[in-house]
């Protein structure tokens, strides 16, 4: 397939674009900033890349649009956002997660939607648009939809812009939900490779925020199989969960990690009592496309944790 990534440049985008490259398809990818690149895989310095500013523009301007429309990508996987949580507001959007996630997800479905040959969609949602989880509760794709975060919330408002232009464009879409993922790679203020961080920088106790939650926590190279895969073999106009699909305690992961790092160091945990996150009901995409999550979680902490043991230096 020829196929191009919006967010390239980001710890998911590069993973995909390794997959990708790997199964002999033709990707091209987008970034905020040729900067954004700079640190990157060889293989994404390497990469054909055009520059979009989701937030600003409906389109690449000049010659990068002309790059994207002689590409004619036959699928474009939509991973551009903005996608820590935190950093989307509390109990409403912040201008800049609006501005990225729903009216960038909007400019990308028009833009495929004008492309003489339409490719298909892969909008890449998430967990949060999911109401409050129950105690132990596995959710599929008919559960209540009801964020309660602003990042929940410009999910849902981008998922409904992925179905009005299934309904107006007659574009093909698909929505991916994934659940909580991690893997070599990851940075920024995420569960694992906070806790890496403090075992590679650090000598006083690590501090971890609770040791007793449940998670749905997947490889991200599982993911972005899952992704390909839909790319393939989904149904226009329909959602599908992509996680794990198991039960984890964080406790038990850390553990991992602790062993493997430093089993000397001390550890406090700030905020502790039980906690439960949602866990995905992966039926639908399995049935669909034979996907299981192949990665086990030990492997994921192990290549994390060799990530940024070697001073970020390792390439994905």
């Amino acid at each position: 397939m020829k196929a191009f990534i919006t967010g390239i440049a980001g710890f998911v985008g590069r993973h995909l674009l390794e997959h990708l490259l790997a199964c002999g398809d033709e990707v091209l990818g987008s970034v905020h900033t040729p900067s954004d690149a700079a640190d990157g895989s060889r293989e994404l310095r390497l990469q054909a890349l055009v520059e979009w500013d989701l937030a600003n523009r409906t389109s690449p301007a000049g010659s990068d649009r002309r790059t994207l429309e002689n590409f004619a990508p036959d699928c474009i996987y939509h991973l551009a956002a903005v996608s820590v949580p935190k950093q989307c507001g509390d109990e409403q959007p912040t201008d800049e997660a609006w501005a990225v996630n729903v009216d960038g997800t909007r400019r990308v479905l028009s833009f495929a939607a004008s492309l003489p040959s339409r490719p298909r969609v892969i909008v890449i949602s998430s967990s949060h648009v999911y109401a409050p989880p129950r105690v132990g509760y596995r959710v599929n794709e008919a559960a209540r939809l009801e964020p309660t975060t602003g990042y929940g919330q410009t999910k849902l408002a981008a998922e409904q812009a992925a179905w009005q232009a299934v309904r107006e464009f007659r574009l093909e879409v698909i929505v991916a939900r994934a659940f909580q993922h991690a893997g070599p790679g990851q940075r920024g203020p995420m569960m694992l490779p906070q806790w890496v961080r403090q075992f590679i920088e650090g000598e006083g106790p690590v501090s971890v925020y609770n040791l007793d939650a449940f998670v749905d926590l997947c490889d991200v190279r599982d993911v972005v199989r899952a992704y390909r895969l839909l790319a393939e073999q989904g149904i226009s106009g329909v959602a599908y969960n992509v996680g794990s699909g198991s039960r984890q305690r964080t406790g038990d992961i850390f553990a991992i990690l602790h062993q493997m790092a430093d089993p000397n160091r001390d550890v406090v945990e700030t905020h502790p009592g039980a906690m439960h996150n949602l866990i995905a009901d992966v039926a639908r995409l399995s049935g669909r496309t034979g996907w299981r999550p192949q990665i086990p979680i030990v492997r994921t902490v192990s290549d994390t944790f060799a990530y940024w043991r070697n001073g970020m230096s390792a390439r994905i």
